[in-house]
């Protein structure tokens, strides 16, 4: 059984007086500063019981296991934040569930850093020197980001997405 990977959610907005605040990172939210947005960032596996899916919570995943993660952002402040982009890292070990964002308007990126909507594109140059456009297969993404633009004072939104545990290598034993 593998420790579950806690992840970090980045946050970058801009304040209604036009300031960019840090990034701020998943925990149990503390009391906010006026103005600011906290993230509280929930993993839970989703099963089957009676037909329905379930959600539990969980903090240990096995190969092949479904987990969403959902992060609500809150804005307890007393003015609306602007430009609000919500980032959800995939960790290494998992691999994003095609589809199942929400919103469904999310962008993807092969690094963390460099985002577009999904489904990326690469163009890639064949053996006969063609160059043509194909789709980065999912295995690749490696965070998710949502332009969720404003957010009023004391309003929340959330985004959510499903990751399933990739198998382990087993080692072969070369004696």
């Amino acid at each position: 059984m593998h420790r579950f990977v806690r992840l970090t959610l980045a946050i970058a907005l801009v304040t209604a007086a036009g300031a960019a605040s840090r990034p701020a990172h998943a925990a149990a939210p503390a009391k906010p500063a006026a103005g600011s947005v906290t993230v509280e960032l929930t993993a839970n596996r989703v099963t089957k019981a009676q037909g329905k899916e379930v959600l539990v919570p969980a903090d240990e995943a096995k190969p092949g296991e479904l987990f969403e993660y959902r992060a609500r952002y809150r804005n307890d402040g007393a003015s609306e934040a602007k430009g609000l982009m919500a980032t959800l890292p995939i960790p290494r070990g998992t691999q994003y569930v095609a589809g199942s964002a929400l919103p469904r308007r999310v962008e993807a990126s092969l690094d963390g850093r460099t985002f577009a909507p999904v489904p990326l594109k690469r163009t890639v140059k064949t053996p006969d020197g063609r160059t043509v456009v194909q789709e980065v297969p999912i295995a690749e993404y490696r965070a998710l980001r949502w332009p969720l633009g404003a957010l009023p004072s004391r309003d929340q939104r959330t985004v959510t997405a499903r990751v399933r545990v990739e198998p382990t290598p087993v080692a072969e034993n070369s004696h």
